[in-house]
């Protein structure tokens, strides 16, 4: 029984770089089995079902009912608000499409979306063995991806969360994963040189040119699903080039990824204008965002009492200026209000930082030893993923330095804004790696003092 056992969670696959399939199987079964049996499928209608994908969800509706891309805030006060860039279009045309199915609204719906979600959560644990086999081996690979598959912290916002932040993670760690290949780390085969065989040449250069277009397609759906990981964008593509510029066609397959990228995103940049008759190249609440993370009432959270789906007032102006005036006007009294504190703006910041790494508090009315446990666990998966890259830049782990990269710019917009526990979520494939490393690394250390003594 127990070899069946290891032989199940530890089997042997021709090709040690890509993930054994059952890994995804058992972590998508897993999840829509959760789903369905804890009926999370069931979504509370208050607030006329604002909690089913929130921002996401009224555009989605107002798709189907005719106004177009637009309402992210209606409700019983105003029923139409007038066009948005409040969100980029991936996750609430996703919805649109399965509200257009199923229903608006509709219990079905929600288990449909968290079942798809469940399927890009299961394929990141394919990701994360590739990128741990690739970096590490193949013993790490195996625990990170089964912990992936079946941890529930690595879970709860797929089944849970009518949100985009489980599609986003799955496209980063799977532009991680063709980083790394474009790189040729893990050694696939050795790399053809422009006076090798000619048609090995061709078909690695072919090879690598797909690689890079579909580098180009993941971040072009990157930026329309949540634009903030842009921040990693040109680290991660000169990283690339850094290890293959010598190869033929470096720079003109980097330059066709870049014109993929552009590509994928100029649609909903032209839309923008043609709405809005200015340039957003993505989304254009920035403005309103920075004020309700750093108005006069921020302690670090978003002041969500002076937001527009809880506020008649702000929804009433938000209304009548447009979303571009609205949003020009917040960031206006952000900028006055953080020049006016600065030490206020240094302070919430400082406590951004502390919750992204720590754990966003919850409720008070919440009993106190379940704070203090979901502290423990979010405080304790984020001190094992840095010293595990403190671990892997000290060994000079191959990708070391990208990740590290990954680990310092993705919570910047977070520390400056607002910040929640989901946004760590894109780190924490890389955080299952490097936490997995540092403690086979240690148990590794025990066992041959054992052995010496």
């Amino acid at each position: 029984m127990l070899a069946r056992l290891k032989s199940f969670f530890n089997p042997l696959t021709s090709d040690p770089l890509r993930a054994p399939r059952r890994i995804f199987w058992v972590g998508f079964l897993i999840r829509v089995l959760y789903i369905t049996l804890a009926h999370t499928y069931r979504i509370r209608p208050a607030e006329d079902h604002f909690q089913f994908g929130w921002e996401a969800g009224r555009i989605a509706r107002a798709l189907l009912t005719g106004y177009g891309y637009s309402d992210p805030f209606a409700n019983t006060y105003l029923a139409h608000t007038g066009a948005t860039a409040w969100l980029p279009p991936v996750y609430p045309l996703l919805l649109a499409a399965i509200f257009k199915l199923f229903g608006v609204f509709t219990p079905a719906s929600a288990w449909v979306l968290f079942a798809i979600q469940s399927a890009f959560s299961a394929a990141t644990g394919l990701a994360t063995y590739e990128i741990a086999a690739r970096c590490l081996n193949r013993r790490v690979a195996l625990w990170s991806a089964w912990i992936w598959a079946l941890y529930p912290a690595a879970m709860q916002y797929a089944v849970r969360w009518p949100w985009e932040m489980t599609i986003t993670t799955a496209l980063f760690a799977f532009t991680l994963v063709l980083a790394l290949r474009l790189r040729n780390l893990g050694g696939e085969q050795p790399p053809i040189l422009a006076d090798g065989a000619t048609g090995a040449r061709i078909e690695r250069d072919s090879r690598q040119a797909a690689r890079w277009g579909m580098f180009g397609v993941l971040w072009g759906l990157i930026a329309l699903s949540n634009s903030t990981l842009l921040i990693f964008l040109p680290i991660c593509g000169i990283w690339i080039l850094m290890g293959t510029w010598r190869r033929p066609h470096a720079l003109r397959d980097a330059t066709l990824a870049a014109i993929v990228c552009l590509a994928c995103i100029a649609p909903w940049t032209l839309r923008n204008w043609q709405v809005f008759h200015t340039f957003i190249p993505l989304r254009g609440n920035l403005g309103a965002e920075l004020y309700m993370g750093n108005g006069p009432g921020s302690t670090g959270l978003l002041m969500e009492y002076d937001h527009p789906f809880q506020a008649p007032e702000q929804l009433r102006l938000y209304a009548s200026l447009g979303e571009v005036r609205y949003v020009a006007l917040r960031g206006a009294l952000a900028k006055a209000n953080i020049a006016a504190d600065p030490a206020h703006f240094a302070a919430v910041v400082a406590r951004r930082i502390y919750f992204f790494w720590a754990g966003v508090p919850h409720p008070a009315d919440e009993a106190w030893y379940n704070e203090v446990g979901r502290t423990l666990n979010f405080s304790f998966i984020s001190i094992a993923g840095l010293l595990g890259l403190a671990l892997a830049l000290h060994r000079r782990m191959p990708a070391a330095g990208l990740f590290a990269w990954a680990f310092l710019l993705l919570p910047i917009p977070y520390y400056l804004v607002t910040v929640h526990a989901r946004f760590r979520h894109p780190l924490e494939p890389l955080i299952c790696i490097l936490a997995v490393n540092l403690f086979q690394s240690a148990t590794r250390k025990t066992s041959q003092r054992a052995t010496a003594a």
